[in-house]
């Protein structure tokens, strides 16, 4: 089973993003969970999403606190508390285009002993979509590290949940972000 836990803010897509990622999971046959945790928070507090994808029943039903895998849809919120809890190896895929040093002292792991892969989200998001919406752009960035399910199926997850111009403009996202995520 691998837990991803997605980090974003109200308003931003994050749990539309664990959800896609589910429906693609579930395309190719596997077991999926999808779910947000928040509160009455208002739009942009900061909120958290996972996803569980497995190829055997999911029996657990909890909040991912060690996850395999964790997405930063929006670096204001970075910092060591987005890490807590990632397992040693892990992945950590953040919307970040800054100093890479400044970015893993920022998170006070060891570089060494993560996945660290960094994407151009919101300058992509707002290049297609005209926003800062950095939902789609963070799937195409988790799919490039960790080809956990493949692209198709999250196009085909888009096309379903999104209608036409709208989904051609996300794919656009996707295929983009995809291009130019890049490990450190």
């Amino acid at each position: 089973m691998v837990e991803i836990r997605w980090h974003g803010r109200g308003g931003q897509g994050v749990w539309t993003a664990s959800n896609l990622l589910a429906m693609a999971a579930l395309r190719e046959g596997k077991y999926v969970q999808s779910f947000p945790t928040f509160g009455p928070e208002r739009m942009g507090a900061p909120i958290m999403a996972f996803t569980r994808i497995s190829d055997e029943p999911i029996e657990v039903h909890c909040e991912i606190y060690n996850p395999d895998v964790v997405v930063l849809l929006d670096p204001t919120l970075l910092g060591p508390s987005i890490v807590k809890g990632l397992k040693e190896g892990g992945y950590v895929i953040l919307n970040y285009t800054g100093d890479v040093e400044k970015l893993v002292k920022s998170l006070g792991i060891e570089k060494s002993k993560y996945k660290i892969y960094i994407a151009p989200a919101t300058e992509i998001a707002i290049k297609i979509l005209g926003r800062a919406i950095t939902n789609t752009a963070m799937l195409g960035a988790l799919i490039k590290a960790t080809n956990i399910v493949k692209l198709e199926s999250v196009f085909e997850a888009v096309k379903e949940r999104f209608p036409g111009p709208i989904a051609e403009k996300n794919i656009e996202v996707i295929k983009l972000t995809y291009e130019q995520t890049r490990g450190v």
